[in-house]
């Protein structure tokens, strides 16, 4: 949903003109800016044109190079853009340059990321963490973006938690930050003993990851029934949730919905994010939702697994969900060969969802031994502890024993005669 704001009653929306750098032929550059359209546009701003330069690497004090500057400023006389957003993370001096030779607002990928996070984290630790976030990318940027903010009066990159301490000096940005981090470690505190009392309960935890928009919160929805939002644009939950799945089994797990991934995710972003991220780190299992029907599928998988490769996240089962299937245009099928399962599902119609229970099901039972065998009323005792940490499938009670059905994790399999 755009945001327009009233100035000088009449509506006024940002209009941008977006630029990038081409350093080789044949990478993602072009991509990487239709992302860019999709970031800006959930900001709330338009795109009114699209730059790319090639160059053997970024300029170092504006950018783009000087050629490209005036064919930009040609643009933005023809467009009426107020501002310019770049698709990389820019310097201080690129940001002040900029700033001074277009005379235009100037912002980066980085800032209308941090503005997206800022309308769409509500809870206590989300808000906590965008605006750490926004304070971390602002110190270091105090004098280009005050100044480059100030043409327009705020707008995209002056939201959430952090708008009204971007004139803040570094000393106070500092104590803020330091307070921040104060209040971030508390609420890791609880969710470390959150997770402690997860795992003493024995309910194993599937965390669903994937590239932003691939459908992880309809998936959640459509299992578990956790009224979590929708919408066909990027990053538009932030806040993580966790839900309990019922099997058929009579098995539980706990699936946890996760932040989505992105290209050009700065270090910073996924540092801010550690905690809500490290949900994957600790899971039993990973859902991996991929937007079957987006073309850069591939390119979107191998993103998630590089950023789930710099979080620590190794050695788990994992689940590959081909989303999308009702959108996705006749071609070659796509291949996960990193996971140990991959399915065709459309979770908005709830296609191939009971495929996926079952195969939760199967994981969960892959490190299980199935028994089937009378116990002893004297050792009656062992089905509590088959109820609480195996799975009970039949219990029958016969005259010579309970005979049980079950399987078993091989710690209980050695307490059972």
């Amino acid at each position: 949903m755009d945001r327009i704001r009233e100035t000088e009653g009449e509506e006024f929306r940002e209009k941008v003109i977006l630029a990038g750098i081409s350093l080789e032929d044949g990478d993602d550059t072009e991509d990487s800016l239709e992302e860019l359209a999709e970031l800006v546009h959930t900001a709330g701003a338009l795109t009114v044109g699209t730059i790319i330069q090639k160059r053997e690497a970024v300029h170092p004090g504006t950018y783009v190079g000087k050629g490209k500057l005036e064919e930009i400023k040609e643009m933005i006389y023809e467009t009426g853009a107020t501002g310019i957003v770049c698709d990389d993370e820019l310097s201080p001096a690129q940001l002040r340059n900029l700033s001074d030779i277009l005379d235009v607002k100037i912002m980066d990928r980085t800032l209308i990321i941090l503005d997206i996070f800022a309308l769409h984290s509500f809870t206590r630790e989300g808000k906590i963490q965008v605006e750490l976030a926004q304070l971390k990318y602002r110190s270091s940027r105090l004098a280009g973006l005050g100044k480059s903010m100030s043409r327009l009066g705020g707008g995209i990159g002056t939201r959430g938690p952090g708008e009204k301490k971007l004139e803040m000096d570094r000393r106070v940005i500092g104590k803020r930050m330091s307070q921040l981090k104060q209040e971030l470690e508390e609420v890791k505190r609880h969710r470390d003993i959150t997770r402690g009392s997860r795992k003493k309960n024995n309910v194993p935890v599937a965390a669903i990851v994937g590239y932003t928009n691939a459908g992880k919160s309809t998936l959640l929805n459509k299992l578990t029934d956790a009224d979590v939002l929708e919408e066909d644009m990027l990053f538009a939950t932030l806040d993580p949730t966790t839900r309990l799945l019922s099997l058929s089994g009579k098995q539980q797990i706990l699936l946890t919905d996760t932040v989505g991934f992105i290209r050009k995710l700065p270090h910073h972003l996924i540092e801010a994010f550690q905690s809500t991220l490290e949900e994957a780190k600790y899971a039993d299992f990973i859902i991996h939702v991929v937007d079957a029907s987006n073309p850069q599928a591939e390119k979107q998988m191998h993103i998630v697994y590089e950023t789930l490769r710099s979080l620590g996240v190794e050695n788990k089962k994992i689940l590959t969900l081909f989303n999308k299937q009702d959108k996705r245009q006749e071609g070659e099928l796509l291949h996960d060969f990193r996971a140990d399962k991959a399915l065709n599902i459309s979770a908005k119609y709830g296609q191939g969802l009971e495929e996926v229970k079952d195969a939760l099901e199967d994981f969960m039972r892959e490190d299980k031994i199935l028994i089937e065998r009378v116990i002893s009323y004297g050792d009656a005792g062992i089905l509590q502890l088959i109820r609480k940490k195996g799975e009970l499938l039949e219990e029958e009670y016969q005259p010579e024993g309970i005979l049980v059905k079950a399987y078993v994790p091989m710690e209980v399999y050695g307490k059972i005669d």
